[in-house]
């Protein structure tokens, strides 16, 4: 089981030099990949009252692909979006981006992609909310076929490519996609079509069930559900112990994870430097610098 980091963008701020720090110490301890997650706008609270979302137009987010150009050139970890709200960006775009980040990483990169849940976000970046399940139904297959294809023709109802491609093309051919979310309608995406499920839930009967789907849809995809890898998620605290952190990672590896990453954002860390010291208390619980 592979053992990652979540990038604390929301806490981290926006000086190069700290970022370069997190990323430099996180891979020196032994963690093995990066995650970053994506919003592009947040929504105003006094505009739309009530707000009950849980980021808002004042909540720092790095933008991922140009965030990744930057960190390629620094770390050998895997770089992993975790998620990129898919619908709302543009497909080919998206292809060529994430294209580029696989060639500076040199094949280290997985791209995980989800629908969303903010209307603001969408209305903002020019697409339709309603229909963002059906739109990266099409932008899935459509991104394998951009990122393996040199010329592609393509008409569908959301985007249309006449006889059109990008390059260079990825080191990875197709690069990996990953699936977020924690409703059936995405455990059973995840099954049809996903390389991976980043789940949003910890283990226990809810995401027992959550995989029973997976599988099934996978079935009857005519593909392999062991093939499907899965990223855990610990949530750090204050007052976790090594024994917490060794028994939460047992109970993602007794699930089937084939990776877990490490959260610390939301637990009060106010300097760079507490972060970091987070780090290291999970990494020494796990042993990561010395395997």
């Amino acid at each position: 089981m592979r053992t990652g980091v979540v990038f604390p963008q929301t806490e981290i701020g926006s000086r190069p030099a700290d970022i370069r720090r997190y990323v430099e110490t996180a891979e020196r301890l032994g963690f093995r990949h990066l995650i970053v997650f994506d919003h592009v706008v947040g929504a105003d609270p006094e505009v739309h009252a009530p707000w009950t979302g849980w980021y808002d137009v004042d909540t720092d987010f790095h933008e991922p692909f140009v965030l990744f150009g930057f960190l390629a050139a620094i770390t050998r970890m895997e770089l992993v979006t975790a998620i990129i709200i898919l619908p709302q960006r543009q497909t080919a775009l998206v292809a060529k981006q994430a294209a580029e980040v696989d060639l500076l990483t040199e094949g280290r990169f997985r791209l995980g992609v989800a629908v969303g849940w903010n209307a603001v976000e969408y209305e903002a970046l020019g697409q339709e909310f309603r229909r963002r399940g059906r739109r990266i139904d099409e932008q899935i297959p459509l991104l394998r076929r951009l990122w393996t294809e040199r010329s592609v023709t393509f008409e569908g109802d959301f985007d249309r490519i006449p006889g059109a491609g990008i390059s260079p093309l990825p080191v990875q051919r197709p690069i990996p996609i990953w699936l977020g979310g924690y409703t059936p309608p995405a455990f059973r995406r995840t099954g049809r079509v996903g390389d991976g499920w980043f789940p949003g839930i910890q283990p226990g009967p809810e995401l027992d069930a959550a995989l029973a789907m997976i599988a099934e849809s996978a079935e009857e995809a005519g593909r392999d559900p062991a093939a499907i890898g899965m990223e855990g998620r610990l949530n750090w605290r204050p007052d976790i112990t090594a024994d917490e952190i060794q028994q939460i990672a047992g109970a993602w590896r007794d699930a089937g994870a084939t990776h877990i990453s490490m959260d610390t954002m939301g637990q009060g860390l106010t300097s760079l430097d507490g972060h970091l010291e987070a780090l290291a208390q999970v990494a020494d619980a796990l042993g990561l610098a010395a395997g």
